[in-house]
C-alpha cells in the first residue's frame, strides 16, 4: 500500500531540540521519529515504529535460527524474586519501585533473569529437557540518573533479552558461542560498525561476559584495542603488574619538609628545587597520590575507602563505579576528614590506612604499586613528604583495585601490543551467568544419574531500540537520517514537484507501478515547494528518492542515492525497472 506524505502523521522540525546531544537524537526528533514525553521517556511515532520493526524482525529471525523460543512476561513484576536474587537491594536507585492498592511492593522489569529461571523452574524437571533457550522483546524500565542522548539512554527502552538453561558449563559454554554467532549475523544485518570486547557482568553477575560496541565518537563506552586482537571495555582491563622489585638493602624512608606541596605538580617541582636526584630529575611517576573515596552500600550503609596510585595517574570514574558495584561509590567531603584525625589532607601517606591501622581504613593499591618499589608519598603531616618509601616493607594494603585511567598507547595486558582508545554504544551483552540465579530461586532437573543438579545459565541481551538510534548514529549526515536500506521505514520516497497534473499523474503511476512490484513505497504529495519537499526527502532519510518534476517534459525523471548523494536522470519508461535495481542491489 502506498503511504501519502500529505496524510502520513509525521511533521518535521527547522530547529534542533533544546536537549539534543547527539545526531540520532537531533535527527530522529526533527525528522518525526520520536517525540520526547518526559526526561528519557520517548513516544514512537509512524517512522520510528517501522525501524524499530524491522530491527526486531531481524532479532527475531537470527534468534529462531538458533533454535531460541519467543516468550513474553509482564513489565510489572512482584519483589518477591528479586528479592531472593537481593537485586531487590542491589539494583538501588535504579529500579522503578511502586506498590499497589493493598500495600504490596511491585516493580517495573529492568531485566528478567528471575521471571526466566522460575518459568522454566516451573515447567521442566528433567535433563532431557535441556538445552533450552528462550527470549523476549518487551519494553524494560530503569530509573536512570542521567537520561541523555534520546533513546540512546533512557528510562524506558525496548530490549530483546534470551537465556540458555543447561545441564553443565560444556553445554553452557556451547549455549554461550551460539548466541555470539548469532549476534554477530544480527549486528552484521544491521548495518553499522561495531566491536566485539571484553567486559564485567557487573549487577547481573557471572563470569565470562562480552559486548558488542557500536563505534561511535558520541558513545558513553570508551574500549581500548590493540594490534594483536586484544579488545575490551575500559572497566574490564585488567593490566599486567610488573615484578616485584628486591627491596634488601634500599635505604630507609625519611621525611622531608615540602612546603606548599599538595598536588602532585607542585610535589614535583618542590622536590626537584630542595631534593635532586643525581641521575635524573623526579618525575610524577616516582610520586604515590593517595585518593579517598566513599561507597554506600545497598543496605544504606557507607564507608570510606582509600587508593594509592601512581601520581602521573588518575582515577577513571565509570571503572571505580563498574569495581565497586553494587555499591555506589559517592565524594569524600570536607566534613569526612574531620572524622580521621590521621588523615591530612593533600598528605596523606599509605601507611595510615588499612584495615589493621588506626583509622580502621579498608585501603587499596593500583597494581603498579608491586611490592619493592619507591615512592615519595605524603608524610601525614601538614607540609611533609615521605622520600624512599618501599611497598612491602613501609606500607601495605587490604588489596588491589585496578581503576586508574587508561591511556593511549598503554601496553595491553595480553602483550599484544599499544592499546588504542576509541567510543562505542553498547548494543549488546552477553553473559555465562552459570548457576547465581538457578541457586537462588531452586531451579534444579535431575540429571542422568537421577541426582538432583543445578541448572547453569546464560544471559544474552540486545537494545532494541537502542539500535534504532545506533544505526541513526552511524548513518546520519549535515542534511538528516541516512538509513541502510534493511532498515529504512520505504524502500523509495516518490517526490512530485511543480504544480502541473502530469507530474502528479506519473508520480501517482510510478508509485502504483512500485507498490505492485512489492516495494514500500512513500509518495510526497503534499502541495508544497520543491525546497521544502526536497528538505524533507533528506531530512527522513530513505535509501532512494525519485523526483519526478520539470525534467518530465523531456521524458525525464531523477533518481538520487541518499548514501552517496549520486544523482542520475533516466527515461520515464526505464525508472521502474531502475529503482527496482536500485532496491534489490543488481
Amino acid at each position: 500500500m502506498i503511504t501519502r506524505l500529505s496524510s502520513l502523521f509525521v511533521r518535521t522540525l527547522r530547529d534542533d531540540p533544546a536537549d539534543a546531544e547527539v545526531p540520532s537524537h537531533r535527527w530522529l526528533v526533527r525528522a518525526g521519529y520520536i517525540r520526547r514525553v518526559a526526561p528519557g521517556i520517548y513516544s514512537w511515532l509512524p517512522l520510528g515504529l517501522k525501524v524499530l520493526h524491522k530491527v526486531e524482525s531481524i532479532v527475531r529471525e537470527e534468534m529462531e535460527a538458533i533454535g531460541a523460543q519467543e516468550v513474553h512476561f509482564p513489565a510489572l513484576l512482584p519483589r518477591e524474586p528479586y528479592e531472593a536474587t537481593s537485586r531487590w537491594t542491589e539494583y538501588g536507585d535504579n529500579l522503578f519501585r511502586l506498590k499497589d492498592r493493598k500495600g504490596a511492593d511491585l516493580l517495573l522489569g529492568p531485566t528478567h533473569e528471575e521471571m526466566f529461571t522460575l518459568m522454566v523452574k516451573d515447567l521442566y524437571s528433567s535433563y532431557k529437557d535441556l538445552p533450552l533457550a528462550l527470549y523476549q522483546i518487551q519494553n524494560k524500565y530503569r530509573d536512570e540518573a542521567r537520561p541523555r542522548a534520546g533513546i540512546l539512554r533512557g528510562r524506558e527502552f525496548v530490549m530483546k533479552d534470551s537465556y540458555s538453561f543447561d545441564i553443565d558449563d560444556e553445554a553452557l559454554e556451547a549455549s554461550y558461542q551460539k548466541h555470539r554467532e548469532a549476534y554477530i549475523r544480527i549486528f552484521d544485518r544491521l548495518g553499522f560498525d561495531y566491536v566485539i570486547v571484553q567486559a564485567m557482568a557487573g549487577a547481573m553477575g557471572g563470569s565470562k561476559s562480552e559486548e558488542f560496541l557500536a563505534v561511535a565518537p558520541n558513545g558513553e563506552d570508551t574500549f581500548v584495542r590493540s594490534p594483536g586482537g586484544y579488545a575490551a571495555n575500559v572497566e574490564a582491563i585488567r593490566i599486567q603488574a610488573p615484578e616485584s622489585v628486591d627491596f634488601a638493602g634500599a635505604p630507609e624512608a625519611h621525611r622531608e619538609q615540602t612546603p606548599d606541596a599538595a598536588s602532585i605538580e607542585d610535589l614535583v617541582r618542590v622536590s626537584n628545587e630542595l631534593y635532586p636526584r643525581d641521575d635524573r630529575p623526579w618525575e610524577a611517576t616516582d610520586t604515590l597520590k593517595a585518593f579517598i573515596f566513599q561507597v554506600r552500600h545497598p543496605d544504606g550503609t557507607v564507608e570510606p575507602v582509600a587508593l594509592a596510585l601512581p601520581g602521573d595517574r588518575e582515577v577513571d570514574a565509570k571503572r571505580l563505579e563498574a569495581a565497586m558495584e553494587p555499591a555506589e561509590v559517592v565524594a569524600f567531603e570536607e566534613a569526612d576528614f574531620a572524622k580521621y584525625p590521621t588523615l591530612v589532607k593533600g598528605y596523606l601517606g599509605p601507611q595510615v590506612v588499612g584495615s589493621e591501622s588506626e583509622s580502621k581504613i579498608r585501603s587499596y593499591l593500583d597494581p603498579r604499586v608491586v611490592e619493592g618499589t619507591t615512592w615519595i608519598a605524603g608524610g601525614n603531616e601538614f607540609g611533609t613528604h615521605w622520600y624512599g618509601l618501599v611497598a612491602g616493607r613501609d606500607f601495605t594494603a587490604d588489596g588491589v583495585l585496578d581503576v586508574a585511567e587508561v591511556r593511549e598507547g598503554d601496553p595491553a595486558p595480553d602483550g599484544s601490543g599499544p592499546m588504542s582508545l576509541a567510543r562505542g554504544i553498547e548494543m549488546g551483552h552477553i553473559f555465562q551467568l552459570g548457576r547465581k540465579y538457578a541457586e537462588s530461586l531452586g531451579l534444579k532437573v535431575l540429571d542422568q544419574n537421577g541426582k538432583l543438579v543445578t541448572v547453569t545459565m546464560g544471559s544474552y541481551g540486545i537494545g532494541v531500540s537502542r539500535a534504532v538510534a545506533a544505526v541513526a548514529e552511524g548513518t546520519c549526515d549535515e542534511k538528516g537520517l541516512c538509513w541502510p536500506r534493511a532498515l529504512a521505514p520505504f524502500d523509495v520516497e516518490i517526490v512530485a514537484t511543480g504544480k502541473a497534473e502530469e507530474i502528479f499523474a506519473a508520480a501517482e503511476k510510478l508509485a502504483t507501478q512500485l507498490d505492485e512490484a512489492g516495494a514500500q513505497v512513500l509518495y510526497d504529495d503534499r502541495k508544497a515547494s520543491p525546497g521544502v519537499k526536497f528538505a524533507d526527502t533528506e531530512i527522513l532519510g530513505m535509501p532512494t528518492a525519485v523526483v519526478i518534476g520539470r525534467d518530465l517534459a523531456n521524458g525525464l525523471v531523477e533518481i538520487r542515492d541518499r548514501r552517496s548523494g549520486e544523482k542520475r536522470s533516466v527515461a520515464v519508461e526505464d525508472a521502474l525497472a531502475e529503482v527496482l535495481k536500485e532496491i534489490h542491489g543488481r
